[in-house]
């Protein structure tokens, strides 16, 4: 054999107790490692350069010969070691000409019944000023989707804003709209909602029901924290309405798990008594999205608040694997999202599926990235008359797949963190096609956190994971 090279970005190490876990980059999948195959990454670690004749002084006597090669190629052929050949790191770059939607968002109206400090929705206004969403385009919308996608088993419609709860005629017509055009054409469509809860009543949540939404609630935590950002256009918190909403929604919506959607701010960190208050209340699943570059920069986390926020998120994650091995649920949404990915082997070319699967519609047809960037100066893809500008939109999506000449080329996370969100970027930058670097640091230590966690429940308890990570895709 000629010498060889270990290829650092295509692996990761875990140690697991006396078990040594190896986390696949290019397949997103978990070996473990026998004596042979550790010790020869062991020696590739040590040298730049392996030759047969140091193979050779370290493993005779040791092991059998033909075993030695025969390891040797097989990490070869997994890309952890190569000959000196170019060893493929990332997918090539590819032309992107069609978009497989399955989700569409629809933008209901601008306007929201709150005024939280925070909120990055550029065209946010009171309920009544607001530009609300026809049902002509919310029905061109729809046909936009099945135009794109047609014969596929599920779709999903998600209600936006603003808040979507100011404009429910329009949102009870899509949905009599949707259940019938759908059936006939033998697809399932699931319908989904992220609200603030203010202007739920018993009346809506048993429709909910009756049409198995999903509903995510947007509640910051206990009342000092809620109310520090999430007010009423007159400034006054709303953490009581919004607990006494939620007491009546959780006492009879049966549909689906409701979650909540928590927003970190600065000077919001404690991620540890928030998650005990919000799954107190009876939320099957709470999820933290800490601002960091956000149009507001007087909310942006500092990097000390973020350096606390992620030690945080891996005491509740330490949590959530001691439930895991005693066979228990734990409904901490962002261990729930790494577990599912490293479950299901996902190896994301890009963040998330804006621009590809998942399209959003804003009240005047527009055709945008996703809900975040509605009302944004980021220029339009398309609008519902016309069609979806594949040539800008194909062009925007192969930016963020060329991974040449940026920080996410050899990253051992970039299957799993894909550059980061786009608005993100777009609020840091200017740019959203550009990945997002502030905190690569902190998101590769929770990903290594993750991989760790997921060796030790596969290792203890796999059944874990057909109980409770792959069902809640259909939840």
């Amino acid at each position: 054999m000629g010498s060889l090279s270990l290829v650092k970005p295509n692996m990761h190490l875990v140690d697991v107790d006396t078990r040594k876990m190896m986390f696949h980059v290019p397949t997103s999948s978990l070996f473990e490692l026998d004596g042979l195959s550790r010790d020869l990454i062991d020696l590739f670690a040590e040298q730049e350069r392996v030759t047969a004749q140091m193979v050779r002084e370290r493993f005779d006597g040791r092991y059998q010969p033909e075993d030695v090669m025969d390891t040797i190629e097989e990490l070869k052929s997994l890309r952890i070691v190569s000959d000196g050949g170019a060893v493929q790191i990332n997918h090539e770059p590819q032309k992107v000409k069609n978009f497989p939607l399955t989700t569409i968002v629809l933008n209901t109206n601008t306007g929201c019944n709150l005024s939280c400090t925070y909120c990055y929705k550029e065209d946010l206004t009171t309920p009544s000023a607001g530009n609300k969403m026809s049902y002509e385009t919310a029905v061109k919308s729809i046909e936009m989707l099945l135009e794109e996608s047609p014969d596929q088993r599920q779709y999903n419609v998600v209600f936006f804003g603003g808040e979507p709860l100011t404009n429910m005629p329009l949102i009870r017509k899509v949905v009599a709209y949707c259940e019938e055009r759908f059936a006939a054409l033998e697809s399932e469509v699931s319908f989904t909602m992220t609200t603030n809860a203010t202007m739920l009543n018993e009346e809506l949540v048993d429709w909910f029901n009756e049409h198995r939404f999903g509903l995510t609630i947007s509640m910051d935590g206990p009342k000092a924290m809620h109310d520090k950002n999430r007010i009423t256009v007159g400034g006054q918190g709303t953490y009581d309405v919004v607990k006494q909403k939620v007491d009546m929604l959780l006492s009879r919506y049966t549909a689906r798990p409701v979650g909540c959607r928590v927003t970190l701010t600065r000077g919001i960190t404690d991620v540890e008594a928030i998650f005990e208050h919000l799954s107190g209340l009876g939320f099957a699943e709470v999820g933290f999205g800490p601002v960091t570059s956000g149009d507001i920069t007087s909310f942006n986390l500092t990097s000390e608040e973020m350096i606390e926020v992620f030690a945080g998120m891996k005491r509740l994650g330490k949590k959530y694997l001691e439930a895991a091995l005693d066979n228990r649920n734990f409904g901490y949404g962002n261990m729930h999202q790494l577990m599912t990915d490293l479950h299901e082997g996902n190896k994301k070319q890009l963040p998330c599926g804006a621009g590809v699967g998942l399209l959003a519609v804003d009240t005047k047809g527009g055709i945008n990235l996703c809900h975040r960037f509605t009302g944004s100066d980021l220029p339009t893809f398309g609008d519902v008359d016309q069609g979806i500008d594949k040539t800008s939109l194909g062009e925007f999506v192969e930016q963020r797949l060329d991974r040449s000449n940026t920080g996410c080329e050899t990253c051992r996370i970039r299957n799993i963190c894909s550059g980061g969100c786009y608005h993100e970027s777009y609020a840091k930058y200017g740019d959203a096609a550009r990945p997002s670097y502030h905190y690569c640091d902190l998101l590769r230590d929770w990903v290594d956190f993750g991989v760790e966690a997921y060796s030790r429940i596969m290792l203890e308890n796999p059944a874990f994971f057909d109980a409770y990570v792959s069902p809640r895709r259909s939840s």
